[in-house]
Order: structure tokens, then C-alpha cells, then sequence
């Protein structure tokens, strides 16, 4: 571990259901720990996948000195003997271990209900990661990231580019840091609208949505018209997995009360029974298969293929003969 480096916080709590926020909390405590040893690695584990002994080996300080951060999830799941165990660790953590705790702040137990708080107690710090629903939210998210990105924008155009991506996330910050990169960062209507146009009615999730429903022709057709369009592909990409990721979750929950589920998946419900619907021409084999491609495809469009535009037809090709595989 560097000298220079000011030793890392060896607890965090990551709290709350947005998926991107949260990724990137686990990711910030990595990138400090980085700093601190810029050989730190970074595992990821199941809290219910965990027994103590397990969580004892995992966090055990490395013979070598070095650094590791150990991201524990789904803590709203743990037992009593886990979270037990985590809390003790968290009164007395290890040297060059960083333990991430990651929790929805709910829980189906009381001890995984009471987990945050005693973790709070203890001292760990805390990253809120709360769902963003609201409009006043998204906007407050999308300026966030212009300005990280090092770019400003006036509330019209932050508005106006909502209109043209839509409500997701990561769609939402990519167009953004995309947006700073090609005005050299003053954001204005002019310019969401230069370079979204169209995007409102032809975006990553209408090929997607094609895609999973075994709809070649139409699939293509969409993915064209996104990257004529100017639709980076890597949003593409994140749509295509979302969907095929979000069948997957909700088939394997079987044919429950959408209501129900939305709550144990962390969806909101007509995203459940959308992916319910759309299940039904899924089997196993496929959907395993699908899942691959959107794996890889990850990685192609963010630099191992050379041509990311033909990894998209490629990927969505491949989705589609999934679909169908067993018809």
C-alpha cells in the first residue's frame, strides 16, 4: 500500500435500489482503494451465497499486504448468522480490506431490516442510492452528470434532452457525457435537439423490445435507424441487456402477482408484467444463450470489436435465433 495514499474507509454502506447509482458506489470504493494500491481487486459476493467462515476467509488481510475490497450483496436477504458476522467484522475491520455492504433498505427479516442501522453505528460510511422517480429527480441527475462531465446546460435543454432519451439511467448519462463531448460543454435546446433528433421514437429499447420478441426484420430495421439516428451504441447495448436480463429475473420468479414481484425483483410492476408476457416465448436454453451475447456484446462496443455496429446486428441476430431455437 502507498504511503502517499490516505488509507481507504474499510466500511461502506451502499443503500437503495437505483442499480446505476449503486454500481458506481461500489466502483468509488474500488477506485479508492486504488489509489491506496493500485493492485486492489474487487469481488463480489452474494450475501446468501456467504456462511461466516466464508465471509472470515473473504475479508482476511492477504499474506502479501495487499489491497482487496469485498462487495457484499443482496445484504437485505441475510440471515442472522451472516449479518452477525458482518457487523461484528464492521466493529473490528482488517487492515487493506475494504468491506462494501450493499442493501435495498428493506429486508424480509428483522435483523436484515435492522442490518443499515447497526452498520451506520459502527461507523461505516454511507452512500444513499434512492430509486429516482420524479421528474424534479431525473432532472437534478441529468444536470449532475452534465457537470461532471464538465459541461453546463440550462433547464431547457436539460429538459429537452429527457424528452429525446427518455427515463433510464444509463441511457440518460451517456447521452449526456456524449452530449458535453461533441458541443465542447455549453448544452443548449438547439443542440439536444441537433444531435437527438428522432431519438424519442427510435431508441436503444425499441430494438430491444423486437429483439426479445423474436422480430428480425423489425429488430434490424429499429437498430438501423438508431445508428443512422446517431444513437451511441453502447446505449443500444445496455437496452439490449436490460431486456434480456429483465425476462430472465422475472421468469425465473415464475407467474406471480406482478404487483408482488415488483417488489421482491425491485421492479416497478408494469416492467414485471411486461417481462411476464414476453417470457412466455422463452425457454431456458434460450434466454442462457441470450445472455451470453449481451455479455459479450458489452465488451464489443466498448472496444474489442472493431466494427460496434456490426456487434449490434451480429447480437441482435443471435437474440433473435435464440427466440426462436426451439420452435
Amino acid at each position: 500500500m502507498s504511503a502517499a495514499a490516505a488509507a481507504p474507509d474499510a466500511v461502506h454502506l451502499v443503500v437503495g435500489e437505483e442499480e446505476l447509482l449503486v454500481e458506481r458506489a461500489v466502483r468509488g470504493a474500488l477506485e479508492i482503494a486504488r489509489k491506496a494500491d493500485p493492485q486492489a481487486d474487487l469481488t463480489r459476493v452474494r450475501v446468501t451465497d456467504l456462511t461466516p467462515p466464508e465471509l472470515a476467509e473473504l475479508v482476511s488481510p492477504s499474506l502479501f499486504a495487499e489491497g482487496r475490497v469485498v462487495a457484499l450483496e443482496a445484504a437485505q436477504d441475510a440471515g442472522k448468522e451472516i449479518a452477525d458476522a458482518v457487523l461484528a467484522y464492521a466493529k473490528a475491520p482488517a487492515d487493506g480490506v475494504t468491506l462494501v455492504v450493499v442493501h435495498t433498505g428493506g429486508g424480509r427479516s428483522k435483523v436484515a431490516k435492522e442490518l443499515p442501522a447497526a452498520l451506520r453505528k459502527a461507523g461505516a460510511v454511507v452512500t444513499e442510492c434512492p430509486r429516482i422517480t420524479k421528474p424534479a429527480e431525473r432532472d437534478a441527475f441529468v444536470r449532475n452528470e452534465i457537470r461532471s462531465a464538465g459541461g453546463k446546460a440550462d433547464p431547457q435543454a436539460v429538459a429537452a434532452l429527457i424528452e429525446a432519451v427518455g427515463s433510464d439511467l444509463r441511457e440518460l448519462s451517456a447521452a449526456a457525457s456524449q452530449l458535453v463531448a461533441d458541443t465542447g460543454g455549453k448544452i443548449d435546446v438547439a443542440a439536444v435537439h441537433r444531435y437527438h433528433r428522432g431519438r424519442a421514437e427510435v431508441t436503444g429499447f425499441a430494438v430491444a423490445e423486437k429483439a426479445v420478441m423474436g422480430d428480425r426484420g423489425g429488430a434490424l430495421e429499429a437498430l438501423r435507424w438508431a445508428i443512422n439516428l446517431g444513437v451511441p451504441h453502447v446505449l443500444v447495448a445496455d437496452a439490449l441487456a436490460d431486456a434480456v436480463r429483465t425476462i430472465a429475473r422475472v421468469s425465473a420468479s415464475g407467474r406471480g402477482d406482478p404487483f408482488k414481484l415488483a417488489g421482491e425483483l425491485g421492479m416497478p410492476p408494469w416492467k414485471v408484467k411486461k417481462a411476464q408476457a414476453q417470457a412466455r416465448g422463452w425457454d431456458g436454453d434460450g434466454l442462457a444463450a441470450a445472455m451470453s451475447v449481451v455479455a459479450a456484446l458489452n465488451a464489443d462496443v466498448k472496444g474489442v470489436a472493431a466494427d460496434s455496429g456490426y456487434a449490434l446486428e451480429r447480437a441482435v441476430l443471435k437474440i433473435v435465433a435464440a427466440y426462436h431455437a426451439r420452435r
